[in-house]
Order: C-alpha cells, then structure tokens, then sequence
C-alpha cells in the first residue's frame, strides 16, 4: 500500500493506495484455470453434466474460483451459459443494491468508472441480502502484459483470498476488535429529481435508482427490508444505516470468514471523478465500527494492507468467464485508463440472493 500526498485526487486529505497483491499469488493459478481448448464448447447446448461443466464445479467447489480460457466465445450471452454452469439462479435488482445497467438479457455493466480504482470488496456487504457467487465475462479486453508489467495486464481484475485474510486478522488486535464491534455501513442517497439539468457533483447513486421507485415511501419501505435504518435529510437525501457483523458464516467450510472491506468507507471515492474533490464528511459513503466510532487511520492502512497481501490478478482475454465466491473470495482492481482505439467491457452476472446471518459463535 502507498500513501499518495496531496494530490489532484486528494484536494483535503491523504490517499491510501492500494498495491493490490504482493507479487506473489495465494493460489497457484492452476488450481482455477480451465483451458477450454480441452472441451467442445457449443454455446447453443451447455449442460451442466458436460465435461466441462462437472469440471467447473469441481474446481469452484475446492477452490471458490474458476478462470475459464480459450473458450472461443465473443458473445455475451453465450459467455453467460457457461457461467450458469456454476450460477444455478440469479439474483433480481429488488431494493437496496447500486443497481447495473443491462448489457445484454441478463448480463450487467461493471456499474463504476474505469478511472477510479475499486478496493477489495465482497459484493453487497453493505445490505442484509447479499449474493454468494458474482461472474465476470470478458468481452473486449486490452493487451496482455508485456516486459515491465510484472505480469499484470492494465485490465486485470484481481482477487483476495478471504480464508487466508480471515486467519491472519484475526491473529491482531483490530481483528478481534472487528470480531467484537462489527461494522456500520452509512450511505447517502440523492434526490434524481434534485439533479435535473445539472451536472451530477458528488453523487454516487439516487435512491430512486436504487429501490427502483419514484415513490419516498416505498424507497424507506426497501430499504427496511434490507434490514436497514432510514432518515431522510434535506433535499429528500436517504441516508441508510446497516449494522452487522464483518464476518459472515459460510456453510460450504463451516466457519466464518471476512466480509467486509474499507469499500464501502469514504476512500472508495478517491479516485471516483465529480466526488473525489469532496472531503470525506461529504461523501456518499462511510463506514465506522459498530459502535459508530472512527476506523482510525492507522486500521485503514492495516485493513487494506492485509487484503493486498492475499491478492492476486486474473489477466483477461476475449472469451474468458470467470467465476467468483463472495464469501471465499474478494475483487477490486486499479484504475483503468484508455489509449486510443481501446476499449475494456466486462459483462457481470451475479448470482442467487442470500439473507444474510451474520456469524455462528462456535464457528470461529
């Protein structure tokens, strides 16, 4: 992790920078690559009692991971086929989550700008229904990485291995602190009709997007059966609270794991154009301890420092599909910037919801 000083994305305050992995996976990467060129792929008729398929599944259910190459394909809803092979329902957008742009049937946009960079995160941890599986589908890539690159892709998404930080944090006293206070999500949700005909400064998602409603009362109703809290602020502002555990139980391992990340804290935003400028009290969102007390700076560099420290890159090419478990696995990736003529489109489908429990008190 790197401190950026005061900087074009840190006007007020410091920057803590991700490095993403310490050079050296958690995984061999064998562990989780299927080669394709090895099973007959016909888009039209994938079954999951293929080869391919039990493959697949054998792989996710040892590893929680699985990069699947030279398959051939170039089309997003066939990408989406070989996907369900693990996927077996997906999850509807009904309240709560900050909701995708389709890309194709069933298939959504990344929902971030490819200049910010994205922390490590568990996907939904921030709401009580969460997803168990999330799905990458690479349509248009960039190049592979050349000599300098260090093996890493400028489009490469990369994965933390949740088990491996699960252990080591709670070895620390912020982990057994975490373990103790849990955490608490704050977000803030604009008004669309506030921004009508004006550039979008500091807003990250309305909360008519993200209960999928143009009604108040029906947005605090969602919001609720996500377990949240509700206050509205001025200018028909939602503000959310969600209090939880940071660990959740996972019942493929029988035990808890890491759930949380500083993703969804105020520094998510310092690289996030039109929000990047605001102090962190302004921002969005925020994330404190359970007992809504400050995560000191010192726990932000720990906390993101051990993520880092178990994470790896996935490098994509056309065709691939790469397949994720929530709980075993986090994501995140670097900023992205284009040179001319190139273009960098993942297709995400995210699979069957999930009420959350939080943890088991024998399970640690």
């Amino acid at each position: 992790m790197a401190i950026v000083e005061h900087s074009e994305f840190a006007p007020l305050e410091n920057v803590v920078q991700p490095s993403w992995w310490s050079g050296t996976a958690p995984t061999d990467p064998s562990t989780f690559t299927i080669d394709c060129s090895k099973f007959a792929i016909e888009a039209s008729d994938v079954r999951r009692d293929s080869p391919l398929g039990r493959r697949m599944r054998e792989v996710y259910d040892r590893v929680g991971l699985v990069h699947l190459i030279n398959t051939g394909l170039t089309d997003l809803v066939d990408m989406r086929s070989v996907a369900k092979l693990i996927i077996d329902s997906e999850m509807p957008y009904d309240g709560g989550a900050n909701p995708r742009d389709n890309i194709a049937p069933n298939v959504y946009e990344i929902g971030a700008p490819l200049a910010a960079w994205l922390h490590y995160h568990h996907e939904m941890a921030y709401v009580g229904r969460s997803t168990r599986v999330i799905s990458f589908l690479a349509k248009d890539v960039l190049p592979q990485p050349g000599p300098g690159d260090h093996g890493v892709s400028r489009g490469a998404t990369f994965v933390s291995d949740s088990i491996g930080a699960t252990e080591k944090l709670l070895s620390t006293a912020f982990g057994q602190k975490l373990k103790e206070l849990g955490v608490c999500y704050h977000r803030n949700l604009t008004d669309r009709d506030e921004f009508a005909d004006k550039t979008e400064f500091g807003v990250y998602n309305h909360w008519q997007k993200s209960f999928d409603t143009d009604d108040p009362n029906l947005a605090a109703s969602r919001a609720r059966d996500q377990r949240l809290a509700v206050e509205w602020g001025p200018d028909r502002l939602l503000k959310t609270r969600f209090y939880c555990s940071a660990f959740e139980y996972f019942d493929h391992l029988d035990r808890n794991v890491l759930y949380s990340s500083l993703a969804d804290h105020g520094m998510w935003f310092d690289t996030w154009p039109l929000v990047q400028h605001l102090p962190y009290q302004e921002r969005p969102l925020h994330m404190t301890f359970g007992d809504d007390s400050e995560i000191s700076p010192e726990e932000i560099q720990e906390w993101v420092d051990l993520y880092d420290e178990f994470g790896m890159p996935i490098n994509w090419r056309t065709g691939d599909v790469g397949v994720i478990c929530n709980y075993r696995w986090a994501h995140g990736r670097p900023g992205i910037h284009l040179n001319d003529g190139e273009v960098r489109k993942l297709g995400v489908v995210l699979g069957d919801q999930y009420d959350r429990v939080g943890v088991r008190t024998d399970k640690w």
